[in-house]
């Protein structure tokens, strides 16, 4: 079977989407998003432009307003909500004399104070990947473990989701299957549906999540979907060897407007980390080139999926075979 360099349409960082819009040094164009998440993202970054013109440090401004240093960082990172009275004071220490351009800000403020469908969902950990998800043009996903969240089927995520999250309740269980069924909706929006490249390890296929029929169904249902054109599916064999991804999962989300840089969202047990600056961006869009090009590509992830499917679809292995294969 054949490795995934030279399959078409594999992104590159830089020219995975044609970006649009632009910025100046005096005057920059933040565009307004239904999106709380981007919103807080958008107005948090023109903030920090702001600031730099003005030639002050975070510490400068947070002595100035009387408030601490971190605060000032965390509504630059987009990880805080931003009042409007928190832009019109900082607007005022920055030297901003538009006032259109001030209003505009303060409008985008209010804007990101509101929630998002994923805000009813509060025991949900990762809502802000969920908010950067919903407005992604792009989403580029390596997974070693299972099948990627916005390609699994009803059965195997309920199995997912009871394996990894033990102590969960029916009650939790269930809300957390809603929530990832509910993300598919990116997949099936007519018009302009999300951009999805996900490569996954061998092992992915081989591991029995819920029962050899689950298994059966989401094989299947993978073939289905890749089929679709904004879809592009890959798997990396064992014989691959060593690779970028042994480390674990990682994604990678672009979205088309020119001020939303891209995000590296690393899952992890406990807690998630986000990667925003273009060093880190850049080592990790390297990375998944260097997965894609390991893996098979398009064509042959389709056949090794359909055999794989023949043996689930086949009597279950005795006892005995295990013993032998090991």
């Amino acid at each position: 079977m054949t490795r995934g360099q030279g399959t078409s349409g594999r992104p590159g960082h830089g020219s995975l989407l044609a970006r649009q819009g632009s910025r100046s040094g005096g005057t920059s164009a933040v565009g307004v998003t239904g999106n709380p998440t981007v919103s807080r993202r958008r107005l948090g970054s023109e903030l920090r432009r702001l600031r730099e013109i003005s030639g002050m440090t975070t510490q400068q401004v947070a002595a100035r307003l009387l408030i601490s240093q971190p605060k000032i960082s965390l509504l630059e990172n987009g990880r805080r909500n931003v009042k409007p009275r928190d832009v019109r004071d900082l607007c005022g220490l920055y030297g901003v004399r538009d006032q259109r351009r001030v209003d505009d800000l303060m409008r985008m403020a209010r804007e990101s104070g509101r929630q998002g469908w994923w805000h009813a969902y509060d025991d949900i950990r990762y809502g802000a990947y969920i908010g950067l998800e919903s407005e992604a043009a792009a989403v580029r996903c390596y997974e070693a473990q299972v099948v990627p969240g916005l390609l699994q089927t009803s059965a195997y995520a309920r199995s997912v989701i009871a394996g990894t999250i033990p102590q969960a309740t029916a009650e939790q269980a269930a809300r957390r299957l809603e929530v990832r069924m509910r993300r598919q909706d990116r997949l099936r929006t007519t018009g302009t549906p999300l951009r999805l490249w996900a490569v996954m390890d061998a092992s992915v296929l081989w591991r029995v999540v819920g029962s050899r029929e689950v298994m059966r169904a989401q094989l299947e249902h993978l073939i289905r979907i890749s089929a679709q054109p904004h879809i592009t599916l890959q798997v990396l064999p064992h014989d691959a060897g060593a690779h970028p991804g042994v480390a674990g999962q990682f994604t990678l989300l672009d979205f088309a407007e020119a001020t939303d840089g891209s995000v590296v969202y690393l899952e992890r047990f406990t807690s998630d980390l986000y990667l925003e600056k273009r060093s880190d961006v850049r080592r990790y869009s390297d990375m998944y080139a260097h997965v894609q090009a390991r893996a098979l590509s398009p064509d042959g992830t389709r056949r090794f999926v359909e055999d794989v499917i023949k043996v689930y679809a086949g009597p279950e292995p005795s006892p005995d075979d295990h013993s032998r294969s090991r």
